[in-house]
C-alpha cells in the first residue's frame, strides 16, 4: 500500500457510509472493501438482477453487468473489478472499461505506486498477461505464477511454449515449460518453472526450476545456477548487490543459497526468504526443530518458537524491525524481532510496519469481532469489520478503517491512543 502524505491525518472521526441503510437498497450486497485511504467503502451489489459496485452506499459505476468479480482497490486508491457482459469479460477501472473484450480475465497486479494495473487473461485459450489494457503479443497454451514488478515495468508468467497432445507425456520431462517477460519466452525450456520473482528494478528474473523429475536449481535471466538440489523454494533479489538467494533442500535438509552456493546454516524447513530494502537482512521462515517455526535472520534463528505455523514475514526498509505470525494451539499472535505478543486470537493477518520501524500493527479476529492491535495494544473497539492499520508517513498517527453498528467509520489518532 502507498501511505500518502496528502491523505487527511489530522485525528479525528468520520462516519463514511451507513450500510445498513444502503444493504435495504439492494438485492444482496457481497464483500466490504475499503480504500487505502479510508475514504470510500465498496462492494459489489445486485440491482434488479444486474451487478455493479456500491461506493459509500452509491454506484457511481455508469453501467451494470451480468457478474462483477474480484473487487480491488489499486495501492493509489482506483477501484477495479471483472465484469462480465454477453459471455465476454471486462476488466473496469474506475468505472471505465479497458478497450476490448476476454475471454476470461483474473489475478489482478499492481505496481507498487498503483500507476500500471495488470491482471492475468485468456482470449482464444491461450493465456499470458494485459497491462493497462494491452495484452502480451504472445499468448501460450498455458501460463501461471503471474507477478509485476515493484516499478510496473515488467510483467512475467510461467508458460507453456510446447504444445502437448494428451497422450504426449514424454514431452513433459524434456521440458515444454519456461518464464515469459512481457511476453517474450526464454530460450531454454525445462520440465516446469514456478515461483517467479523480479529484481526490484524489474530488470532481471529468477525463478524455481525442474530440470528433470528430480533435479531442481534456480534459473536466473535464463540461466540455470550450476548446482542441483532435492527441492527449491522462490528466489529473492538482495536489492543492494543483485545476487541471487533462494531455500534449497540438500542432504534432507534446507537451507539458503547464495548464487548456488550455501550460505547459512541447515534447518528441518526453509522459506519465504525476503530482503530488507537496503539489502542489509535476509529473514525467513525455518524449522530448527522438527514441529517448531519461528523466524531466522542473516542465519541465526529466533528463540520463540510455534508449533503449528509461522507465516506473513514483514520488514521494515532498513531490516531493524522484522514480523511474523505465529499460530499454536489453534491461536495466532504476531512476533516482533522475536519476542511474542501476550494476546492471542482467532485470526490474525498480516502485520504492517510503521515507516520508522519502531511501531507494528495487525488485524485480528476474537469471538467473531474485528479489531486491531499496535505493538501489543488493542483498539479498544469490537467491530463487525475492520481492515489492516495504517501509519501516517511521520509513524505518529494510525488510521483504522473499521465498521461499527453498521456504519464504516474512518479515524485517525495518535499511536500512543492505542499503545498508551
Amino acid at each position: 500500500m502507498v501511505v500518502s502524505a496528502k491523505w487527511n491525518w489530522e485525528p479525528g472521526e468520520r462516519v463514511i457510509a451507513d450500510l445498513g441503510a444502503s444493504r435495504d437498497k439492494y438485492e444482496w450486497v457481497e464483500e466490504l472493501h475499503a480504500s487505502p485511504d479510508g475514504e470510500q467503502i465498496a462492494a459489489v451489489v445486485n440491482v434488479e438482477g444486474e451487478f455493479t459496485p456500491s461506493i459509500n452506499g452509491e454506484e457511481p459505476w455508469e453501467n451494470t453487468y451480468e457478474r462483477v468479480w474480484g473487487l480491488r482497490y489499486s495501492p493509489d486508491g482506483r477501484l477495479c473489478g471483472f465484469a462480465q457482459d454477453m459471455g465476454e469479460w471486462y476488466v473496469v477501472v474506475d468505472g471505465t472499461a479497458w478497450e476490448g473484450s476476454l475471454g476470461y480475465a483474473w489475478n489482478f497486479m499492481f505496481s507498487e505506486d498503483g500507476s500500471k494495473i495488470g491482471c492475468a487473461v485468456q482470449q482464444d485459450m491461450r493465456y499470458g498477461i494485459a497491462v493497462e489494457g494491452q495484452l502480451w503479443d504472445n499468448l501460450y497454451a498455458n501460463a501461471n505464477n503471474f507477478i509485476m514488478s515493484p516499478d510496473g515495468t515488467a510483467t512475467a508468467a510461467a508458460v507453456q511454449t510446447v504444445d502437448m497432445g494428451q497422450a504426449e507425456i514424454y514431452k513433459f520431462e524434456e521440458g515444454t515449460y519456461s518464464a515469459a517477460i512481457n511476453g517474450q519466452a526464454w530460450d531454454r525450456n525445462f520440465t516446469n518453472i514456478f515461483g517467479l520473482a523480479f529484481s526490484p528494478d524489474g530488470k532481471r528474473l529468477a525463478g524455481e526450476t525442474r530440470l528433470s523429475l528430480y533435479d531442481y536449481t534456480i534459473t536466473v535471466d535464463g540461466k540455470p545456477w550450476n548446482q542441483v538440489y532435492q527441492s527449491v523454494w522462490r528466489p529473492a533479489f538482495n536489492p543492494s548487490t543483485g545476487s541471487v538467494v533462494a531455500p534449497v533442500r540438500q542432504g534432507g535438509k534446507w537451507t539458503i543459497a547464495q548464487d548456488g552456493n550455501v550460505v547459512w546454516p541447515f534447518f528441518i524447513q526453509c522459506w519465504h526468504a525476503q530482503y530488507s530494502a537496503d539489502g542489509n537482512a535476509l529473514a525467513a521462515v525455518v524449522s530448527p526443530k522438527f514441529g517448531q517455526w519461528t523466524v531466522a535472520v542473516n542465519g541465526t534463528a529466533w528463540n520463540t518458537t510455534f508449533g503449528e505455523m509461522v507465516t506473513d514475514l514483514t520488514i521494515s526498509p532498513d531490516g531493524k524491525t522484522i514480523a511474523a505470525l505465529g499460530k499454536e494451539n489453534g491461536k495466532w499472535t504476531v512476533m516482533v524481532n522475536g519476542a511474542a505478543w501476550s494476546g492471542r486470537y482467532d485470526m490474525a493477518w498480516a502485520p504492517t510496519i510503521s515507516p520508522d520501524g519502531k511501531h507494528v500493527g495487525a488485524l485480528v479476529e476474537k469471538g467473531g469481532k474485528y479489531t486491531v492491535v499496535v505493538d501489543g495494544k488493542e483498539y479498544g473497539h469490537a467491530c463487525e469489520s475492520c481492515w489492516t492499520p495504517t501509519f501516517s508517513p511521520d509513524s505518529k498517527n494510525v488510521m483504522v478503517r473499521c465498521v461499527e453498528g453498521g456504519k464504516y467509520y474512518r479515524r485517525v489518532m495518535p499511536v500512543s491512543e492505542i499503545t498508551g
